[in-house]
Protein backbone atom coordinates (compact mmCIF):
# COMPACT_ATOMS: atom_id res chain seq x y z
CA UNK A 1 0.00 0.00 0.00
CA UNK A 2 1.42 3.16 -0.82
CA UNK A 3 1.60 6.45 1.12
CA UNK A 4 -1.21 7.86 -1.00
CA UNK A 5 -3.60 5.08 -0.65
CA UNK A 6 -2.92 5.58 3.28
CA UNK A 7 -4.18 9.14 2.61
CA UNK A 8 -7.24 7.91 0.29
CA UNK A 9 -8.06 5.54 3.05
CA UNK A 10 -7.85 7.56 6.33
CA UNK A 11 -4.66 6.63 7.77
CA UNK A 12 -2.67 8.95 7.23
CA UNK A 13 -4.23 12.76 8.00
CA UNK A 14 -4.36 15.04 5.07
CA UNK A 15 -5.75 18.19 3.80
CA UNK A 16 -8.22 17.23 1.36
CA UNK A 17 -9.51 19.05 -1.21
CA UNK A 18 -11.72 16.71 -3.46
CA UNK A 19 -12.75 13.44 -3.75
CA UNK A 20 -15.12 10.94 -5.70
CA UNK A 21 -15.20 7.67 -6.41
CA UNK A 22 -12.33 7.66 -8.57
CA UNK A 23 -9.71 10.28 -7.30
CA UNK A 24 -8.72 12.24 -4.20
CA UNK A 25 -6.91 15.72 -4.14
CA UNK A 26 -5.03 17.22 -1.29
CA UNK A 27 -2.61 19.52 -0.54
CA UNK A 28 1.32 18.61 -1.19
CA UNK A 29 2.86 18.57 1.88
CA UNK A 30 5.99 19.35 0.90
CA UNK A 31 5.36 22.27 -1.55
CA UNK A 32 6.84 24.34 -4.20
CA UNK A 33 4.26 27.27 -3.31
CA UNK A 34 1.15 27.70 -1.50
CA UNK A 35 -2.15 26.10 -3.25
CA UNK A 36 0.14 22.75 -4.46
CA UNK A 37 -2.39 20.41 -4.96
CA UNK A 38 -2.02 16.64 -5.43
CA UNK A 39 -4.32 14.49 -7.65
CA UNK A 40 -4.00 10.84 -6.94
CA UNK A 41 -6.52 7.88 -8.69
CA UNK A 42 -7.81 5.63 -6.18
CA UNK A 43 -6.11 2.92 -8.09
CA UNK A 44 -2.80 2.16 -7.51
CA UNK A 45 -0.84 2.39 -10.48
CA UNK A 46 2.93 3.30 -10.74
CA UNK A 47 3.01 5.39 -13.94
CA UNK A 48 0.63 8.15 -14.80
CA UNK A 49 0.68 7.25 -18.99
CA UNK A 50 -0.04 3.18 -17.82
CA UNK A 51 -3.49 4.16 -16.50
CA UNK A 52 -6.33 3.57 -18.62
CA UNK A 53 -7.06 6.09 -21.51
CA UNK A 54 -10.66 6.57 -20.00
CA UNK A 55 -9.26 7.16 -16.82
CA UNK A 56 -6.67 9.47 -17.75
CA UNK A 57 -9.76 11.72 -19.06
CA UNK A 58 -11.39 11.43 -16.32
CA UNK A 59 -8.72 12.25 -14.30
CA UNK A 60 -8.50 15.80 -15.94
CA UNK A 61 -11.75 16.19 -15.69
CA UNK A 62 -11.84 16.02 -11.75
CA UNK A 63 -8.60 18.46 -11.71
CA UNK A 64 -10.25 21.20 -13.71
CA UNK A 65 -12.08 22.37 -10.95
CA UNK A 66 -9.69 22.55 -8.75
CA UNK A 67 -7.49 24.02 -11.01
CA UNK A 68 -9.94 26.79 -11.73
CA UNK A 69 -10.50 27.64 -7.42
CA UNK A 70 -6.70 27.39 -7.43
CA UNK A 71 -6.12 30.53 -10.16
CA UNK A 72 -8.90 32.27 -8.63
CA UNK A 73 -7.58 31.69 -4.51
CA UNK A 74 -3.97 32.84 -5.70
CA UNK A 75 -2.06 35.66 -7.31
CA UNK A 76 -1.06 33.77 -10.77
CA UNK A 77 -0.63 33.79 -14.10
CA UNK A 78 -2.40 30.49 -14.46
CA UNK A 79 -2.48 26.86 -12.52
CA UNK A 80 0.30 24.69 -13.71
CA UNK A 81 0.25 21.01 -14.03
CA UNK A 82 2.73 18.47 -14.03
CA UNK A 83 3.68 14.88 -13.71
CA UNK A 84 6.52 13.76 -12.44
CA UNK A 85 5.87 10.56 -10.46
CA UNK A 86 9.26 9.73 -8.72
CA UNK A 87 9.08 10.31 -5.05
CA UNK A 88 5.56 8.46 -5.04
CA UNK A 89 4.98 4.95 -6.99
CA UNK A 90 1.77 5.78 -6.93
CA UNK A 91 0.41 7.94 -10.51
CA UNK A 92 -0.26 11.44 -9.76
CA UNK A 93 -0.77 15.15 -10.90
CA UNK A 94 0.60 18.07 -9.21
CA UNK A 95 -1.68 21.47 -9.84
CA UNK A 96 -0.04 24.53 -8.58
CA UNK A 97 -0.04 28.58 -8.98
CA UNK A 98 2.06 29.75 -11.41
CA UNK A 99 3.67 32.79 -13.06
CA UNK A 100 6.43 31.34 -14.86
CA UNK A 101 7.62 28.10 -16.27
CA UNK A 102 10.78 28.01 -13.56
CA UNK A 103 8.13 27.52 -10.81
CA UNK A 104 7.25 23.90 -11.88
CA UNK A 105 10.59 23.55 -11.01
CA UNK A 106 10.77 20.91 -8.29
CA UNK A 107 14.74 21.09 -7.64
CA UNK A 108 14.12 24.32 -5.98
CA UNK A 109 13.43 24.47 -2.21
CA UNK A 110 10.46 23.60 -0.80
CA UNK A 111 8.40 25.92 1.74
CA UNK A 112 7.38 24.87 4.84
CA UNK A 113 3.74 26.11 5.87
CA UNK A 114 2.23 25.61 9.54
CA UNK A 115 -0.91 23.47 10.29
CA UNK A 116 -2.54 26.80 10.42
CA UNK A 117 -1.55 28.24 6.70
CA UNK A 118 -2.42 24.70 5.47
CA UNK A 119 -5.62 24.68 6.46
CA UNK A 120 -6.17 28.45 5.64
CA UNK A 121 -5.33 27.32 1.96
CA UNK A 122 -7.14 24.21 2.40
CA UNK A 123 -9.95 26.44 3.52
CA UNK A 124 -9.50 29.03 1.00
CA UNK A 125 -9.26 26.64 -1.91
CA UNK A 126 -11.68 24.59 -1.18
CA UNK A 127 -14.32 27.77 -0.85
CA UNK A 128 -13.89 28.24 -4.35
CA UNK A 129 -14.84 24.61 -6.05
Amino acid sequence: MTIFSKIIAGEIPSYKIAEDELFFAFLDIFPLVDGHVLVVPKTETDKFFDLENDYLSKMLLFAKPIAQAIEKAFDCNRCGISVVGLEVPHAHMHLLPINSADDLNFTREKIKPDAEAFKSIQEKIVSLL
